[in-house]
């Protein structure tokens, strides 16, 4: 039985646009860190390493990567979308993403709060829950100023 294209080692994704990968990546380091993402990259295996190509190269090399929204417009924007979906672990990770692309943390709690109005208050409840867990757990006093931030990559 063939295989197919998918089985090997490297995706034809990632053969069809190497230069959208390596940028892809790159973004990844910057917000989610160099470890995390090559760890994620280093431990993928015939079976998700497609996955993880179509996530470097399509997710932030294509896309991430487009003039027209700042990566801070974009990760409120994901974190309102992975909220209507109820997708928490990607939610606690963009989250993450979202502060280091220069949200803050009251930029944070809004947009969620108004795609809690839109998505439905268990799925809203569930994201800013998540989200305060996150931010708790990345030294942010969440009774402090939530308007400062530490983010660096959010003017790209």
């Amino acid at each position: 039985m063939d295989s197919g294209p998918m089985d090997g080692a490297t995706s034809a994704g990632a053969q069809g646009n190497p230069d959208a990968t390596r940028k892809g990546e790159a973004i990844r380091r910057e917000m989610f860190g160099a470890e995390v993402t090559d760890r994620q990259i280093a431990q993928s295996n015939r079976f998700t390493r497609p996955m993880q190509d179509v996530v470097s190269r399509y997710c932030f090399g294509e896309t991430w990567s487009r003039d027209g929204l700042t990566r801070r417009e974009r990760s409120l924007a994901t974190l309102a979308v992975l909220c209507a979906l109820g997708r928490s672990h990607e939610l606690r990770v963009h989250v993450q993403g979202a502060i280091s692309n220069g949200a803050t943390p009251l930029q944070i709690r809004e947009v969620l709060l108004h795609a809690m109005v839109y998505c439905g208050v268990p799925l809203g409840v569930d994201a800013i829950r998540n989200a305060a867990e996150v931010l708790a757990g990345m030294g942010v006093d969440l009774d402090g100023d939530l308007e400062a931030t530490s983010g660096t990559a959010g003017t790209r």
